[in-house]
């Protein structure tokens, strides 16, 4: 699928990451793992530069995802964001922020350029976020965006040594102020 490219605000893009991005990702991943390791299983799999090498060209290459973005305020990276499609025409968002860029805004509104896209140039039906119940953070980005929470599923990612619940939010098309 092309990458995406969309200027969220003055100094802020959000754009599909490509192989050049590698060592930048990497450096971030590695500077946040300690945080994000209580919460995101993939930091359990994800250890060397070539392991996200493969993870953006595995993005960059997919015909149904909109995944592996990067939030790039003033040219440096914030964090990754992206969006996964099922064979029910249903978007999943996952996403992550460096530390030093909460509280901005920008994750919100970077999942709202994902929507848009994913209910107008992919015709989604639905589009859902997935969190840990204890991250509020994590939590807040659906409820400001007008999600809906619809269930938790109880232990249903295991993080390092310990399985988390997941509390499931869902955002129909018709819901949609943008459709």
């Amino acid at each position: 699928m092309e990458a995406i490219s969309v200027a969220l605000s003055e100094g802020v893009e959000l754009r599909g990451l490509q192989p050049d991005d590698t060592d930048v990702v990497h450096a971030l991943v590695e500077a946040e793992r300690k945080r994000l390791e209580t919460w995101m299983a993939f930091i359990y799999w994800t250890h060397s530069v070539e392991d996200v090498r493969n993870f953006i060209v595995s993005c960059r290459a997919s015909e149904t995802e909109v995944d592996g973005n990067g939030i790039w305020v003033d040219g440096a990276l914030a964090g990754v964001v992206g969006m996964t499609v099922d064979r029910f025409n249903a978007g999943d968002i996952g996403y992550w922020l460096g530390s030093e860029f909460e509280g901005r805004g920008l994750m919100s509104a970077a999942c709202r350029a994902l929507i848009d896209h994913g209910f107008t140039a992919m015709g989604l039906h639905r589009v859902t976020i997935t969190v840990e119940p204890e991250n509020a953070r994590s939590c807040a980005v659906p409820e400001r965006l007008g999600f809906t929470r619809e269930a938790v599923l109880r232990e249903a990612c295991k993080v390092g040594d310990r399985y988390g619940d997941f509390v499931i939010f869902g955002l129909l098309a018709s819901e949609w102020p943008a459709s």
